[in-house]
């Protein structure tokens, strides 16, 4: 191992430390973390957040553009329609990049995937400068389009890269830094689109088209980094490689554990190709990783962190803020969240992910009850939008703190290599659609069900909470195969031996036949 642990369990601060200054002791990593975020997971959080502040520039443009062109006055609704497709066509191209995603990480591997992404991101950042000049609003939808293709390929491959590159013992840590670069994506998309910077009339095509230079900051600070270890030895089975890689990523340290316990992943899975997507779904070996990466993901989309940002507004002008403030309000809450996110990266190793999903979960689900209750109550009660607001920053807390800086890396830690990539591109696409699903129904569902919306998503805070502290093993310090091991053990049938089901090797080669057959 790394370095050797002869921590007390109960003392959580000696933890703490000794994870970071193992991670100060790799600064290759640190900077993977860096380069592999501006490019990837940031690009996703970015776009996310970064078509609010010039919505009225680009309806404008909608309007003139059809008026120089057609000669055609178009009416409210048909500008309200043209651009809810524009926001709504980043999700399409996600969930294209989320499909071709895992077939490509595993052919071109890791870091080369990152590199290609590069280009679709300048593509698109290209059309959206040109758009205001070119009089087209079109640009700008197809400039959306490649930046969900870039977001969708990068979610993967991003998390891949990043979490194959740490060491076991930091791979919870490390992988929290993937949402954290989500968060920072939200928030500089808010900061960047207030009026002083590039919110105006003038500067609004530099706003959306600043993806382009992130792109540009990867593409030419990645090549000096390795390519993933992993993918080197168990995709490529390429050994000198993969120790070259591994040195340069952690150091003059020893490391030998940890090849060994690729090479026995790599013996047990000798004769296994990697799956497709249906073969995930067929086998029976790996179904409550495939059941969990499934309730994961759903939640994630349907848990009501959308819903809290939407209704922040009315309860930040219900507390008095005047309507010119609200867009620095909003950057209260993409900071809670960021800085939020880089306290779980602090804290992940200490208390183990098992424990920050359940937390987090029901931690959110006791807020969303509350806040149902504030809200309705605060327009009959003078202080109580205060209350409101207090608890949509603990809302967030929670999300960031548990369910948003796990999920993520989850599929690359419980599935086993020949599995991973299309375990991502379950997991991507149950996101996008998501997401997609959720952009089109949400303003349906708080026209009838108002504030009481928070109801439906606080259902499934609990039950994803629930499932969690029943049917989930903890993940920290463990490998793939011991994780499947202990799934195995969780929910083996009665009568079943659990020596078999709980020996990785001889659970291997359960994986192994189950796939011959």
């Amino acid at each position: 191992m790394i370095c050797k642990d002869s921590r007390n369990d109960n003392d959580q601060t000696p933890v703490m430390l000794q994870h970071l200054m193992l991670l100060l002791d790799c600064p290759v990593v640190i900077a993977a973390i860096f380069v592999s975020g501006i490019g990837g997971t940031f690009q996703y959080g970015f776009s996310i957040s970064v078509m609010t502040s010039p919505s009225d520039f680009i309806k404008e443009l909608v309007n003139r553009t059809c008026l120089q062109r057609y000669s055609v006055a178009l009416e409210q609704w048909q500008v309200s329609l043209i651009w809810s497709f524009t926001v709504s066509i980043f999700c399409i191209g996600g969930l294209l990049g989320s499909l071709v995603a895992g077939r490509l990480i595993s052919k071109y591997g890791r870091k080369q995937c990152l590199l290609l992404n590069n280009f679709v991101a300048i593509f698109g950042a290209l059309l959206m400068l040109l758009s205001r000049k070119a009089m087209s609003f079109e640009m700008i939808m197809v400039g959306r389009f490649l930046y969900g293709i870039n977001s969708g390929v990068s979610l993967s491959a991003h998390t891949v890269y990043l979490v194959e590159c740490a060491p076991k013992r930091l791979r919870g840590m490390v992988g929290v830094t993937v949402a954290t670069f989500i968060s920072l994506g939200k928030f500089s998309g808010q900061l960047l689109g207030i009026s002083e910077l590039l919110g105006t009339e003038q500067r609004w095509p530099w706003l959306l088209g600043f993806n382009g230079f992130t792109a540009l900051l990867q593409l030419t600070t990645l090549p000096l980094l390795p390519e993933s270890p992993r993918f080197l030895l168990l995709d490529r089975g390429d050994r000198l490689a993969c120790d070259k890689a591994l040195k340069r990523l952690w150091g003059n340290k020893d490391y030998s554990t940890e090849v060994e316990e690729m090479m026995k992943e790599k013996a047990a899975l000798q004769s296994i190709h990697n799956h497709s997507v249906m073969e995930l779904i067929q086998n029976r070996t790996v179904r409550w990783q495939l059941l969990t990466i499934i309730v994961y993901f759903t939640t994630l989309q349907l848990c009501g962190i959308n819903a809290v940002y939407f209704y922040s507004f009315d309860v930040f002008r219900a507390a008095g803020i005047q309507e010119q403030q609200l867009r620095y309000t909003a950057l209260g809450t993409g900071l809670c969240e960021l800085s939020t996110s880089v306290a779980c990266f602090m804290i992940i190793e200490n208390m183990g992910k098992k424990v920050l999903l359940f937390r987090g979960y029901m931690g959110m689900s006791a807020t969303l009850v509350l806040l149902t209750i504030t809200v309705y109550l605060q327009t009959q009660v003078s202080w109580m939008p205060y209350c409101s607001m207090v608890l949509i920053f603990l809302f967030i807390f929670f999300f960031s703190s548990g369910p948003a800086g796990v999920t993520a890396p989850l599929p690359g830690e419980i599935f086993t290599q020949s599995f991973k990539s299309a375990g991502y591109t379950i997991a991507c696409t149950i996101n996008w659609t998501g997401l997609f699903v959720l952009g089109m129904l949400f303003p349906i569902i708080v026209e009838y069900l108002d504030y009481f919306c928070f109801l439906i998503f606080l259902i499934f805070c609990t039950a994803c909470g629930l499932y969690v502290r029943f049917n989930v093993p903890e993940t920290k310090n463990r490998t793939a195969l011991e994780i499947a091991a202990e799934f195995e053990r969780m929910h083996c049938k009665s009568g079943e031996s659990k020596d078999k089901s709980t020996d990785p090797a001889k659970l291997s080669e359960t994986i192994t036949c189950e796939t011959k057959f």
